[in-house]
Parts: structure tokens; C-alpha cells; sequence
């Protein structure tokens, strides 16, 4: 018996430059946002950034979701680096720390486990047409495509008008968010595709080369 694969379950019909696709004719676009510790502002400073952050919603026109996604942080790379460079150190003495240093961090992490927190900003925009009626002249909600996956394979003038669009409010959030102090960057595809990845695949970060297929 054969199983459905796991894509069947998700709602992704396809990610295509930097925006994704949801099956039903919707499309996303995904913010990476840098973050700020309100707890070590002053008073005066936290009621200025709460205030900015009401104006910022306020401003809103459209509906927006705040994504929040932690993970243990993984430092075999960054060990690896290290041990690479320890050879490479210009004297006995350095060598000798760098050794030192890499064998701290090992017994750090064997200890703990270093979690590293990412947020991020979903941007909405369905695709949606208002069509009259002929008979009784009302009007009723009429997705531009009636099938799922039709979307993802537009012809690229509709699907850059779309993609504009999405853009122009991503461009708005990101505007607001940098009055409050906050940087917000556009998701690549590579980087959408690594993100879900991640989501889907919690114990399994380290296969990379797998990445790049999976919405292929």
C-alpha cells in the first residue's frame, strides 16, 4: 500500500520567487523581524515603542500573522571551523587556546542546549474577484482560479502583477516596523524553503542537500 506523501497534508502548492503559493489560489509573503529586549528600555522608551507599535497596527489595512518559531541552535560548523583554524594558529601559545577555547565550548554545549528564537511577519494576499451575477445582478466571491495548482504556474506577467502587490505590503509592514525600531527583511525562496523545512523537519536540520528538492 502506498502512502501519501507528507506534501499531500501540507497547504504549500509551490514557492516561487520569494513568495508561496497556497493551495485554493493564495499567496504569502514571509518577513524575517529582528527583535528588542523592551525589558532593558527605559520607562519612557518602552511607552514610546508600545505607542509605535499601535500605530503601526492601526495603519494596518490588511490582516497579518506573527510567527514565533525556537530552536536549538546548532554549533557543530562553527566547532568544526575552529578546529580547522587550530593548525593554522601562528604560534605553539595560540594553538594552545584556540584547543582550549573549543574544548569549553564542547563541554558548554554537552551541559545545555543553546536555543535561538527567529520572528517573523506573514503577509496575506487571495486572489479574489467580485463577479456579477447575470441573472440577479448580486454579487458573489469568485476566486480568479478554479483549480489549486493553476497558481503556480502563471504566465509571468499576472503572476508579477500578483507579486507587486504582495510586495507593496510587505515594503508597508517593513516601513512600520523600522519606526519602532525593528528590521524586517523579505524571505528569499531559498530561505522560505530552509524555513519550512525547519518547521516540518525539527530533528532533522542537518540533510541541506535535501532542501533544494523538496518543493521541486
Amino acid at each position: 500500500m502506498k502512502f501519501p506523501s507528507t506534501q499531500t497534508f501540507i497547504n504549500i502548492d509551490n514557492i516561487r520567487n520569494d513568495i508561496i503559493i497556497l493551495k485554493g489560489g493564495k499567496m504569502r509573503a514571509i518577513l524575517k523581524v529582528s527583535s528588542t529586549n523592551l525589558a532593558l528600555k527605559s520607562q519612557e522608551e518602552q511607552e514610546a515603542t508600545v505607542f509605535s507599535y499601535q500605530n503601526f497596527l492601526n495603519a494596518l489595512d490588511f490582516p497579518i500573522q506573527i510567527l514565533v518559531s525556537s530552536r536549538f541552535m546548532n554549533l557543530d560548523n562553527y566547532v568544526k571551523n575552529l578546529q580547522n583554524l587550530v593548525d593554522k594558529q601562528p604560534t605553539e601559545l595560540m594553538q594552545m587556546q584556540t584547543q582550549e577555547y573549543i574544548n569549553f565550548i564542547e563541554e558548554f554545549l554537552s551541559q545545555a542546549h543553546i536555543i535561538t528564537t527567529d520572528f517573523y511577519v506573514v503577509i496575506p494576499f487571495e486572489l479574489i474577484d467580485i463577479e456579477v451575477d447575470e441573472g440577479g445582478g448580486g454579487e458573489r466571491l469568485k476566486s480568479l482560479l478554479g483549480k489549486q495548482s493553476e497558481l503556480g504556474s502563471l504566465e509571468p506577467e499576472k503572476f508579477l502583477s500578483y507579486k507587486k502587490q504582495i510586495t507593496q505590503r510587505a515594503e508597508f509592514v517593513a516601513s512600520n516596523l523600522h519606526r519602532i525600531g525593528l528590521e524586517a527583511k523579505l524571505l528569499t525562496t531559498e530561505e522560505l524553503i530552509s524555513l519550512f523545512w525547519s518547521l516540518y523537519n525539527p530533528e532533522d536540520l542537518r540533510k541541506r542537500g535535501v532542501i533544494q528538492s523538496v518543493f521541486t
